[in-house]
């Protein structure tokens, strides 16, 4: 059953003071925090577990009592309360008052039956950072210093679009959390499947942190990213900002580098052509198979060597030097590609109409980064089929064969912000993990003593 969340909890607050008599050690916030999750009680297992590992303070007992030495957790060791008399199972008591509030709180919807739960979550490891597939299942690890909760959120394609988060992983701190480091590893049917997290926290924009547990946020160190799959248009109901959501790695989709490396030129020997990826091959005069695409660009790296020397051709007389260096070198041409952006970024970040052009406004040049890790999802042929796994294949094809001739790959990347802007704009990965980590804060501006400057 799905309750009215205010009611229901601000019902549970009202019970437990209620329930003050009982000689057992309460912690008020932890057990709140884990009602959230509760969808049956098979989950009270882990109130029952915080109880014995937390070390907030207790209610007081209802008879006269002694402290002892607790050593119910290998990793803490604290004095507890305990009363004279027999307390209560914990369980017995949490299902009491779990009944007494639905009883009493307003039902909104009732949900006929829940789906099996399809995974197996274990402890993980905190290395590396992002989705790593290994020993047949998927390793989550992820970054978050001031974060008091997180939760992995998996989602099904069909899922997103209807709005639905298939199953929620909450991950417990005392398990699934090394220093600063969440993780968590988890086996199971991951056809099809997406991600995203889960952040809870202090909302306090004066120390730089803003967390919203209600948000999805990215990992920041996604390897591709679900959102549309057509460049420049909108989602149904013109939405521009469709929740994106991280792919699962998959094990058996291994790209062949066929021993490729990187070819080092020396820096002194770079001839650098710069191209934006959709832009080189959109136009029908390219005469690519898939124009404005990374496989357009893959089609046109030989025209590059060579239109290069027809230019030289062009200037023998103008320009002696270049000249003289094209013939010392019989294989000069194009020697390094410099992408402009094409990690992922939202080409709709401010999609509106100019009546000037006739047409609609879009972000061309992609200076407005939303993952760093993730090639732009739009620049593939092949858009959002196969979760993400077709459009990173075609990036690292784009690589490998720019270097089979001999053509260094530069990216150009820009630091100094991302498609979240200041702090009054969207939520979407950083901002949500871990704010005044992730960023460089600017000192907070006194801006009345400014004013009367």
């Amino acid at each position: 059953m799905i309750l009215n969340r205010n009611g229901y909890f601000e019902l549970l607050i009202k019970n437990f003071k209620k329930q003050n008599h009982f000689p057992y050690p309460f912690f008020i916030d932890e057990i709140f925090l884990l009602l959230h999750q509760i969808t049956s009680f098979h989950f009270l297992q882990k109130a029952m577990y915080l109880t014995h590992c937390t070390s907030r303070c207790l209610l007081k007992p209802k008879l006269s009592s002694k402290p002892i030495l607790d050593c119910s957790h290998p990793m803490r060791t604290r004095m507890r309360t305990v009363s004279n008399s027999k307390p209560l199972p914990f369980a017995h008591v949490l299902k009491n008052l779990v009944v007494k509030a639905r009883k009493e709180a307003e039902l909104e919807t009732a949900v006929i039956e829940k789906p099996k739960r399809r995974f197996k979550v274990s402890q993980g490891i905190p290395t590396p950072f992002g989705a790593t597939a290994r020993d047949g299942g998927v390793n989550f690890c992820i970054f978050s210093s001031n974060a008091v909760s997180a939760t992995l959120c998996l989602i099904t394609l069909t899922d997103l679009q209807e709005g639905r988060v298939t199953e929620e992983i909450f991950l417990n701190p005392f398990i699934n959390k090394t220093g600063d480091v969440w993780h968590v590893f988890v086996k199971g049917d991951f056809k099809d499947m997406l991600y995203g997290y889960k952040f809870d926290g202090k909302f306090s924009p004066e120390r730089g942190q803003y967390y919203d547990s209600s948000k999805i946020v990215l990992d920041p160190y996604a390897k591709a990213v679900i959102s549309r799959g057509q460049f420049g248009v909108p989602a149904p109901g013109d939405n521009c900002w469709p929740q994106m959501v991280c792919m699962v790695p998959n094990s058996e989709d291994e790209f062949d580098w066929e021993g490729d490396l990187p070819l080092k030129h020396p820096q002194r020997d770079l001839v650098i052509y710069e191209i934006h990826v959709r832009g080189f091959t959109r136009h029908e005069s390219s005469r690519t198979e898939f124009p404005g695409t990374y496989l357009g660009v893959v089609e046109k790296l030989d025209h590059l060597k060579v239109e290069f020397r027809a230019l030289l051709g062009k200037h023998r007389t103008s320009k002696p030097n270049m000249i003289s260096y094209a013939e010392l070198s019989s294989d000069l041409g194009v020697n390094c590609i410099e992408l402009m952006p094409c990690h992922e970024f939202n080409e709709l970040e401010y999609f509106s109409y100019n009546s000037f052009l006739g047409d609609y406004k879009v972000n061309f040049w992609g200076y407005s980064t939303v993952n760093y890790f993730s090639p732009m999802i739009r620049y593939s042929s092949n858009g959002t089929c196969n979760c993400g796994h077709d459009a990173i294949n075609e990036f690292k094809l784009l690589i490998k064969e720019a270097h089979k001739r001999r053509i260094e790959v530069f990216m150009d990347v820009v630091f100094n912000h991302t498609a979240e802007g200041n702090e009054k704009g969207p939520t979407l990965s950083f901002r949500g993990v871990d704010n005044s980590v992730y960023y460089m804060l600017a000192p907070k501006v006194d801006v009345e003593w400014l004013d009367k400057r």
